[in-house]
């Protein structure tokens, strides 16, 4: 069916105006859409009662007071009555004797998504026709069959025009039908709002892009169907669009800690005034997310470039400086030249250090996330953190989260909170309290919140605590490690926040939160390894994973063992195997029933043979961890 374009939509009122009835479409609002010639002459209305938005509250009180409808006391009251009427609307056919004498007919029928159709039919002549028949029905024979056969043809002609409408009634229900069927498919809000602020149409996609806002949203104030905090950020741009100037803009919605981006576009009617604006409102929190993970990666690999030649030449710089102050030691030198010997050699080794961490920030790290059970990585960082805390320190971790498994790189978070845990530690001196408390925003999002009785953070820090190299701890800091932080929160598609409590200093490391896959069920494994050792060890890790382990140390031994045992759910093969049969053999000899397989190298990612396997199969390399293993397992274990 060929669509809908102002072209067609005006010669459709161009039709319309030509069918000798009156018409009149209000929609479940009260307001008009479509009003032809007819229906303004037949009722000598003004112009502004019959164009599209009219209400018709309006209508009735000009004819009201007009006298359509005769003598009338109380205007108010009729016209309140009538609406009332109008909200209840149901099919009717009726005839009424206006207040100049004509008689019209007035037949009307609801619409499927709210609102009526009314055709307003002259009858007088009919009406006096029947008068006539009844008062000169003898002498008048000969009229009368004249008179029929005119009320013939009229009633032909209406007929007529009565399927015309019928077909535009049917067309436009389908076109309405098929434009909300398409808006409420599309993954974003999509609506209208009048001048007077209400939406007058509306897809229910709002609480997809705002959870917890109404799905039906048709007559409603938009700063009631948004809220107070989203109608904030619009604002501004809404009323730029009802001023004629499209915008296209993103904002943070914090209360469901959403990104959304929206587009507001003018409607202009055909005298170019501004009827309304639409609106296209899409949630981009994940492409947020992926592009600031994308921008950092970026400005990362930028400072790299700036800054390794500089590195290199200040690490060959500190080794000639290292060695020569070493020489000097060694030299029978005045105790004052001793000292200055040792404080150059802790300034050189600081120097060191200081490199190593500018190698961290700008070198080719990336944020992999893995199945990672928060519970036991929160046990490791508690253990981990404990030696480095002063004895009067106490470290309080308090998980909200009701899912354990999700989707983490473990050593770069426990790093990012072992460098808060540490700077709040020398924030607070021998004695404190530092607490992490971990909980879910909008199931959106994982909150990592470390505070501290500290003196919290002063207004520079504030400003200027993220950015590399900015410090408070004088020569004693290298100003590196909230700047670890926040390139980690980056890489994750996240953000870190600062703040002050009544009692001291807190930030926020803000990750995406992703839950993780289920973890691959316990079952029989076939362990494929020429080194005994490595056996003993790799089947340990299987078996506290819950899994049952048989072992062959090459390709002829691991088939003899296929063949044999059915039950076998996962083939774990090292590439280098007894004999000359390689990993990459045993695949080729799988039969087509086999179950999945698992490779395992030390051999360096540049070897033919790794190359070729990750070709073939998922590769995992040495040497690995037993939570390393189990986390490759779960995302890697069930694909052949």
């Amino acid at each position: 069916m060929p669509q809908d374009t102002p072209h067609s939509a005006a010669m459709m009122m161009a039709g319309l105006n030509l069918i000798q009835q009156a018409l009149s479409i209000y929609d479940n609002r009260l307001r008009l859409v479509v009003g032809n010639r007819m229906f303004r002459e037949m009722f000598d209305l003004p112009p502004h009662l019959t164009e599209p938005g009219a209400t018709f509250e309006d209508t009735i009180r000009h004819q009201v007071t007009r006298g359509e409808y005769g003598p009338i006391d109380d205007v108010e009251e009729a016209v309140r009555f009538r609406v009332e009427q109008a909200r209840a609307f149901e099919p009717h056919y009726m005839e009424r004797t206006r207040a100049n004498g004509r008689v019209i007919s007035v037949e009307g029928a609801p619409l499927p998504e709210g609102g009526w159709i009314t055709v307003y039919t002259d009858i007088t002549q009919t009406k006096n026709q029947e008068a006539l028949l009844r008062a000169r029905s003898e002498e008048l024979s000969d009229k009368v069959l004249a008179y029929a056969e005119e009320l013939s043809a009229t009633n032909r002609q209406l007929a007529s025009t009565i399927a015309a409408l019928e077909e535009a009634k049917r067309q436009l229900t389908e076109t309405e039908a098929r434009t909300r069927l398409t808006t409420e498919m599309m993954p974003a809000h999509i609506a209208h709002v009048g001048r007077d602020m209400t939406y007058t149409f509306s897809n229910r996609r709002l609480n997809s892009i705002l959870p917890g806002r109404p799905e039906e949203l048709r007559g409603l104030d938009i700063r009631e169907a948004l809220g107070e905090e989203a109608y904030g950020h619009i604002r501004p741009k809404l009323e730029a669009a009802f001023e004629g100037r499209p915008s296209t803009f993103e904002f943070t919605h914090e209360g469901t800690s959403r990104r959304i981006r929206t587009a507001f576009t003018p409607d202009r009617d055909a005298n170019g005034d501004i009827a309304g604006v639409y609106i296209l409102s899409t949630d981009i929190t994940e492409e947020t997310q992926a592009r600031s993970a994308l921008q950092q990666t970026r400005r990362r690999e930028m400072a790299a470039q700036l800054t390794s030649g500089m590195a290199h030449d200040f690490s060959n710089l500190l080794t000639i400086i290292l060695g020569s102050q070493s020489r000097l030691q060694r030299i029978g030198l005045p105790p004052e030249a001793r000292e200055l010997v040792s404080a150059t050699l802790g300034a050189a080794h600081r120097g060191g250090t200081l490199l190593t961490r500018i190698g961290d920030i700008t070198g080719a790290r990336e944020w992999v996330p893995q199945p990672t059970g928060l519970g036991a990585l929160l046990r490791d960082l508690e253990t981990l953190a404990a030696p480095a805390l002063p004895p009067a320190m106490r470290l309080t971790i308090l998980n909200m989260l009701e899912r354990d498994r999700l989707m983490l790189d473990s050593g770069m978070l426990q790093d990012a909170l072992l460098n808060l845990f540490l700077n709040a530690r020398d924030a607070m001196g021998e004695a404190g309290r530092i607490t992490l408390t971990i909980t879910p925003v909008q199931n959106t999002w994982a909150d990592f919140t470390v505070t501290d009785t500290g003196p919290g953070f002063s207004d520079n820090a504030l400003e200027h605590a993220l950015e590399p190299f900015f410090s408070t701890k004088g020569g004693e800091g290298s100003g590196l490690g909230l700047a670890m932080v926040y390139d980690t929160s980056k890489l994750a598609g996240g953000r870190v926040r600062l703040s002050n409590t009544d009692s001291g200093a807190q930030v926020t490391l803000r990750l995406p939160l992703r839950p993780a896959p289920a973890p691959v069920a316990p079952g029989l494994v076939l362990l494929v390894e020429d080194s005994a050792d490595l056996r003993e060890g790799i089947r340990a890790m299987l078996t506290d994973l819950d899994h049952t382990v048989i072992e062959a140390a090459s390709v002829e031994e691991a088939l003899i063992l296929l063949d044999e045992l059915s039950d076998i759910s996962l083939i774990l093969s090292d590439i280098s195997l007894e004999g000359d049969a390689t990993g990459l053999d045993l695949i080729a000899a799988l039969p087509e029933q086999a179950p999945p397989i698992i490779l395992m190298t030390s051999l360096p990612p540049d070897h033919p043979l790794h190359a070729r396997a990750l070709t073939q199969a998922p590769v995992l390399r040495k040497p690995f961890s037993a939570r390393e293993l189990g986390a490759f397992l779960s995302t890697r274990g069930t694909t052949p």
